[in-house]
């Protein structure tokens, strides 16, 4: 009799976490059960709690735990391995169910619940029979003696067995999740708890309510009608299992056993699987996967594409080096032959592709990034010696207003909104800023240079030129019929017109201004279903661009979603984190849009990993700051070296340093190279340049991307914000002022959770007024 073998999520974690040699023997205990199940040499048995459980010898230490998922018409049968243990922690206490939500099949393990909570509940654990052949038999824990009166109320006081029960709890964690006093305990619980109840029970410590838990963590994943709870064999195939093949020892011979699969979290699929009407979001705080999703959501929508040869597909963001990411991870989810159906493109590179489609040769203009313009304003006020308005001020008004409503007089931009912009303008004043603007295009014009900002306008103008083209064209052909349509494209030389894409995704899309915005929309066409996938936090915008998506012809009401779970940060690091974006103080309120007319927030947002509480040091000076920072540097590096199995390892890439600006990036790879002879990297917008083990770099550059240990330095007042920059808005123009800070503790924000695994922030003098010391 043969078998078929698939592996639970949960089984897989484990086996990536067990010594190398095991996972081989994993291997060849799948190669013999899926020949014979009932081969004598593993010793295949029920266990006495669940009878849906067995256990089969792996090795002599080493049991696999199995659930029947019924028989095939030929006879084959199906198994689901749902752990890997030794066969010390294996307990009759393991239960596998139907979760009477998602209908999926659950496995809930309290072996991993601490003692404490286990008591209070009334549960003690049972060892499973000893294995009589085995060298060892694993003895049974002491009874416990009664667990003395708790004072301490339980965390989830606030909620009933039911409200749990409803929102997909498995129904065997519910008394004890109701026992538990602490994070701590909760933690314990959740390490043995299926994914939904993890996500529902976290949710509920972090401070969720029931609507909103029942909203962004049981909604999605909801099966929509009551599942056969005794109905394996269907459960099965809505779990997300993967089938135990020959393909499995490439991965184990590789060293790397999570290579053949790529996670993506039930709640994620939802959302990555889900049919629009019209142009969809998802938000989240930084680490809850948001780019895995939008990457996903590309390979959902290539593999619905009909065949062909074109690229319907685009999937775009606001940097090169973010877009040379996405295009390295999307390649290894996608084939290549689907992969060639996307177009993959950051949003100026675009904006310059239609420029250079309606560009005589020779006529291009060369383009010049803000810094440069902001000079050149700067020149022109001075020879007007005109000081009534900043050059900052006036550039960000032409870039944020004119170009971001495309307002073609003075008459419409005495009309023009200015949400955001800070103090209102009276219309002498409006018409003294036009005059300016117009004198400044003008002299970029005899330059023979334009801004990206205007490239973007210029390019969305030409787009929605396009877009008008297309519907009429549309509403002829109803209007007379193809065949007229056809003589007359021939007549005028036109070609086929149509949109340019069926599917945009966009990620980082809270740094895209209006006019990238509006290019896009009219690069899509808007009777189509699933026309814009948007994913994105404006927690983290560290440029200026303030939109209502809602304003441009995107409509994303009632086709949100929100990530809640980080998957990269641990809860220390997560913890400080938000202490930067949503300080304490009562005095301290910040706002943050959600890309329309309303307001984003963290609420619930909250982290299942573990580390060591970030570190803050201060420093007398800006060299011993540098000093200290090399010591840090050499400890990770030495920590780093090695793996858990005490290989040698190369630990470049893994370690990186934040600072504030250029100026300090060449002052600190000056000291870590010539003082203490540590190698860098800087990363610019193409990425690292060079091959130096630690990364340094501007929190600009650090967009989109993560590291094992990051150090934050320069974190001084000051400096984050910049104060001379921001404190002349405080009286003058205080909705100003807030908006700068705000981007300045986004800036923050994106910085400090970059950091997977350990955090260390300094500074010297005075601590920015944004960290939570």
């Amino acid at each position: 009799m043969t078998a078929r073998l698939s592996l639970y999520r949960k089984a897989e974690q484990e086996l990536y976490k067990l010594d190398r040699s095991v996972k081989a023997e994993f291997y060849n205990f799948c190669h013999v059960f899926r020949n014979n199940p009932n081969q004598p040499g593993l010793r295949l048995k029920k266990l006495k709690g669940d009878s849906r459980i067995w256990s089969a010898r792996v090795n002599d230490s080493y049991r696999a735990l199995l659930a029947p998922a019924g028989v095939d018409p030929d006879g084959t049968e199906s198994w689901l391995v749902i752990a890997v243990r030794h066969r010390k922690d294996v307990y009759e206490e393991l239960q596998v169910a139907v979760n009477r939500i998602t209908g999926e099949i659950e496995f809930v393990d309290l072996a991993v619940v601490g003692d404490s909570a286990l008591r209070r509940a009334g549960i003690t654990l049972t060892p499973a029979e000893p294995d009589d052949t085995a060298p060892t038999a694993a003895p049974a824990p002491a009874p416990q003696p009664p667990a003395p009166p708790v004072q301490t109320p339980p965390l989830l006081a606030a909620y009933s067995a039911d409200d749990l029960r409803k929102l997909g709890v498995a129904e065997q964690l519910i008394e004890l999740a109701l026992a538990v006093t602490d994070s701590a305990e909760l933690d314990q619980l959740v390490e043995g708890a299926p994914l939904l109840s993890k996500d529902v029970l976290y949710g509920l410590a972090a401070g969720m309510t029931i609507e909103e838990v029942r909203k962004e963590i049981t909604g999605p994943v909801e099966l929509g009608h009551e599942p056969d709870l005794g109905d394996f064999a269907t459960a099965l195939t809505r779990t997300k299992v993967t089938a135990v093949d020959d393909a499995v020892q490439a991965a184990i011979d590789e060293g790397d056993f999570r290579a053949w699969k790529v996670f993506l979290h039930p709640t994620q699929e939802r959302i990555v699987r889900r049919h629009y009407n019209g142009p969809a979001r998802v938000s989240g705080g930084p680490g809850t996967g948001k780019t895995i999703v939008a990457l996903h959501r590309v390979k959902h929508l290539a593999e619905q594409l009909p065949p062909g040869n074109n690229k319907p597909i685009l999937l775009t963001t606001f940097t090169k080096n973010l877009t040379t990411d996405l295009r390295l991870r999307l390649a290894s989810l996608v084939d290549p032959a689907l992969l060639a159906r996307v177009e993959i493109a950051h949003i100026d590179q675009l904006a310059a592709r239609v420029l250079g489609e309606n560009t005589a040769p020779g006529r291009a203009k060369q383009r010049i990034y803000n810094h440069v313009a902001l000079n050149e304003m700067r020149q022109l006020l001075a020879e007007l010696d005109d000081h009534r308005w900043e050059a900052e001020f006036l550039l960000e008004e032409w870039e944020q207003v004119i170009l971001g409503q495309s307002i073609p007089t003075r008459a419409a931009y005495f009309q023009a909104r200015r949400a955001g912009r800070g103090r209102s303008l009276t219309r002498p004043e409006r018409n003294h800023i036009w005059k300016l603007i117009e004198q400044f295009t003008a002299r970029l014009d005899k330059l023979g240079v334009e801004t990206w900002g205007q490239a973007s306008e210029r390019a969305a103008r030409l787009e929605i030129e396009r877009a008008a083209k297309i519907r009429a064209r549309r509403e002829y052909k109803e209007e007379i019929g193809g065949i007229d349509l056809i003589h007359r494209d021939n007549s005028s030389g036109m070609r086929y017109l149509g949109y340019r894409y069926r599917h945009i995704v966009v990620d980082e899309a809270q740094d895209l201004s209006p006019a990238h915005w509006k290019m896009l929309r009219a690069m899509a066409d808007p009777d189509l279903p699933n026309d814009i996938f948007i994913a994105g936090d404006t927690h983290q915008r560290i440029y200026d661009h303030q939109v209502a998506l809602g304003a441009l012809g995107i409509n994303i009401r009632g086709r949100s979603s929100r990530l809640t779970l980080s998957y990269r940060t641990t809860k220390e690091i997560l913890a400080e984190a938000l202490r930067v974006v949503e300080p304490r103080n009562p005095g301290q309120k910040v706002s943050y849009d959600d890309l329309d007319d309303g307001t984003d927030n963290l609420a619930g947002y909250r982290s299942v990993l573990h580390g060591p509480a970030p570190v803050f040091t201060p420093y007398d000076t800006w060299d011993n700051e540098l000093a200290g920072l090399a010591e840090t540097l050499t400890t990770w590096r030495q920590e780093l070296s090695t793996d858990d199995n005490g290989s040698p390892r190369d630990p470049s890439g893994h370690i990186a340093v934040c600072v504030a600006d250029r100026d300090m990036v060449s002052q600190t790879m000056y000291y870590l190279i010539t003082k203490a002879g540590i190698t860098c990297a800087e990363l610019t917008k193409e990425g690292p340049k060079g091959d130096g083990e630690v990364h340094v770099g501007t929190m600009h550059r650090f967009k989109g991307l993560e590291y094992q240990r990051l150090a934050i330095v320069g974190a001084s007042d000051g400096i984050i914000p910049r104060t001379h920059v921001i404190d002349r808005y405080r009286t003058e123009d205080p909705p100003r002022y807030e908006r700068e800070q705000r981007k300045a503790r986004s800036l923050l924000f994106v910085a400090t959770t970059r950091a997977r695994d350990a955090l260390a922030i300094s500074w010297h003098g005075k601590p920015s007024p944004y960290l939570p010391v």
